[in-house]
């Protein structure tokens, strides 16, 4: 039901990925990293996530896994030159979506302001679509935002819709 391939998702990296519709549309559009060993933090947007968490509920059925809401941290990103500097505790995640920028994600940041517009034209540059500005969700396949092209689609771990 997942677009990306968890087995195939390196810890210290961040791959894009889709919850679908039977259709196979975006119904839920999600980043997600390794937390852990068996463990996963998906980063999706606020206004989302507690329909996306409920829906990740009912696909559990009997499975022994632990779906939890955390507190909505600050995530700080930064590329260029700029991406090797942590305003934070934790340990950088590389954004996979952008293959030639170096683009770093780190949670729990400091706050400090940043430049949305900066960050609004990199995302475009690079062909990152976010759902809410540039695609309604339930009205977008996967590879109409290109998430086949950002490495948001295991095209090798079976069937997923």
């Amino acid at each position: 039901i997942l677009t990306t391939d968890l087995d195939a998702l390196a810890a210290g990296e961040a791959k894009p990925g889709a919850l679908l519709t039977p259709q196979g549309k975006i119904l839920f559009d999600f980043l997600i990293s390794r937390a852990g060993e068996n463990s996963f933090r998906l980063e999706c947007r606020a206004d989302i996530s507690d329909n996306f968490m409920r829906r990740l509920m009912l696909y559990k059925l009997r499975a022994k896994v632990e779906i939890a809401k955390l507190d909505q941290e600050l995530v700080t990103v930064a590329w260029g030159s700029d991406s090797t500097t942590s305003q934070s505790d934790s340990t950088p995640v590389a954004d996979a979506r952008f293959r030639d920028a170096s683009v770093t994600r780190c949670y729990g940041g400091t706050g400090e302001g940043g430049d949305p517009a900066a960050w609004q034209a990199l995302r475009i540059a690079h062909g990152i679509a976010e759902s809410g500005c540039d695609y309604p969700l339930g009205d977008a396949f996967p590879h109409d935002v290109l998430l086949d092209e950002t490495g948001g689609v295991g095209f090798r771990k079976g069937c997923y819709v």
